[in-house]
């Protein structure tokens, strides 16, 4: 209630109020005048609020806001089923398959989604879906009957009694109030909210940094990468602006909007409580400067968990540039070429599949190393799960009994790709430099002390990291 009464942005995607007079649903910082709290109802997602009848506002538009952070901080099975929904595996293999990902059947993923998020997966892919179809109404040019089968709906008159049950609407409706001009089919500008605050150094000066020739570039103050998509592949430019990430998605089928969306989101670590961790690292005297000198570190993360493993494995032992190089590498052998009329991206990244074929002397790296990549491609091909809906647990444990994986590049993964916040790594040579600097003392000092920045450790990491100068820690230039 003191949320709605403040206005206050932080908690938005964390739950939607209702006003039972008008049957209008609301994010915490709408603006309009918050209603009595007689008349106030809460709903855990926009999906719940809908499935009671409420129609979303048209002023605050909550369908656009934040997702919640209990999804990208929790490894139980109600966060794991959240993250593949939101990647759009609902819509491409249906319950049964979202399920049979999680391991578990049917009837106990509805019942504990039901019980937290207050609607089934069915309902939640249905509110997605809803937003997609807004976003495509209000950025393209696309004709209705083409657009309503790219957002996922079966049929033009069920898109039609969606859009206006949920908007209060009709898809013409939408299209008419929309500002500015619509892009060209498969060209969709968006706009990706956050949490503030939001220190975008760390976050793109990493990416760009790291970055394989080909696959990713820094352009025009943008970060630019390939996208492997569901249906096909997809190009992405981002830009931090204030308040959200311009993103511009230029997609070989729109159907892969949601995915790509929520690949971008997670990527770039949009959906986090920056407050929360902030508050909890800044209780350690140490970390407190490093804090307040630079508030909203985000943790970069990954589009592709399986390519990131890849490249963690390529980046054992060898500096930042030489593991560019043996990655570009493998792209031009093994990835797959795309057109980039924009800029000079020029491939996807392999899959495991592609990789399955390799040949280990071609690789310039020692033989333990080839070793170690193979053991990764084989597992990845057998069923080694590093999506965003894997167990984190499980795929440390899978990640471990390889050879040649240690604890750096386990953690690494579990901190990039699956995206455990509370992943550490106390053996990098960033932290050990940190630690010497800020007097935190030997690595099992530091592995102590470390407990207190639980369950935050990732993000401290990026603080740590940002005591030594490297361009990874900057802002690259426009």
């Amino acid at each position: 209630m003191r949320a709605v009464q403040a206005k206050d942005a932080r908690f938005d995607g964390w739950f939607y109020t209702a006003v039972l007079t008008t049957k209008i649903y609301c994010r915490p910082s709408c603006p309009v005048v918050p209603p009595k709290p007689r008349n106030m109802s809460f709903y855990p997602s926009a999906a719940a609020a809908q499935q009671a009848g409420f129609r979303a506002c048209k002023r605050c538009r909550p369908d656009a806001s934040p997702g919640s952070p209990l999804w990208n901080e929790r490894a139980d099975l109600v966060a794991r089923a959240m993250r593949l929904i939101a990647d759009g595996v609902v819509d491409t293999e249906g319950v049964r398959g979202l399920a049979a990902r999680l391991g578990y059947s049917v009837r106990q993923v509805e019942r504990q989604v039901f019980a937290e998020l207050g609607a089934g997966p069915l309902s939640l892919a249905r509110a997605q879906r809803a937003q997609t179809a807004r976003t495509l109404i209000e950025t393209t040019a696309l004709p209705m009957t083409e657009l309503a089968l790219a957002a996922g709906f079966g049929s033009i008159r069920t898109f039609n009694d969606t859009v206006r049950e949920v908007f209060a609407l009709s898809p013409t409706q939408l299209r008419q109030r929309a500002k500015g001009r619509p892009a060209a089919a498969g060209a969709l500008v968006l706009r990706l909210p956050y949490r503030k605050p939001l220190c975008p150094d760390n976050l793109f000066g990493h990416l760009v940094a790291t970055g394989v020739p080909g696959v990713e570039e820094w352009r025009d103050g943008a970060y630019r990468r390939t996208l492997r998509l569901p249906h096909g592949h997809g190009v992405v430019a981002l830009k931090p602006e204030d308040g959200h990430i311009a993103c511009r998605l230029t997609l070989a089928d729109l159907r892969d909007l949601p995915a790509a969306t929520s690949r971008c989101r997670r990527l770039l670590d949009l959906d986090a409580d920056p407050v929360a961790v902030d508050d909890q690292l800044a209780t350690d005297p140490l970390l407190a400067p490093l804090v307040a000198a630079a508030p909203g570190r985000r943790v970069p993360r990954t589009v592709d968990g399986a390519e990131f493993a890849v490249r963690a494995v390529l980046g054992q032992q060898v500096s930042t540039a030489a593991a560019r190089t043996h990655a570009a590498r493998l792209v031009v052998a093994h990835g797959e070429p795309v057109e980039d009329p924009e800029g000079g991206l020029t491939h996807l990244f392999p899959s495991p599949a592609a990789l399955a074929s390799l040949d280990p002397e071609t690789l310039a790296m020692p033989r333990s190393r080839r070793r170690t990549l193979l053991a990764l491609v084989t597992a990845l091909t057998d069923g080694l799960d590093l999506s965003a809906g894997s167990d984190w647990e499980a795929a440390r444990a899978a990640l471990s009994a390889l050879p040649g994986f240690g604890p750096w590049t386990v953690e690494s993964i579990a901190m990039r790709a699956l995206g455990d916040p509370d992943a550490f790594l106390p053996t990098d040579l960033g932290i050990k430099y940190a630690a010497e600097t800020l007097g935190l003392g030997g690595q099992a000092a530091v592995v102590a002390r470390s407990a207190a920045w639980r369950p935050w450790r990732a993000y401290a990491t990026q603080h740590l990291w940002a005591t030594g100068d490297h361009a990874i820690n900057r802002m690259p230039a426009a």
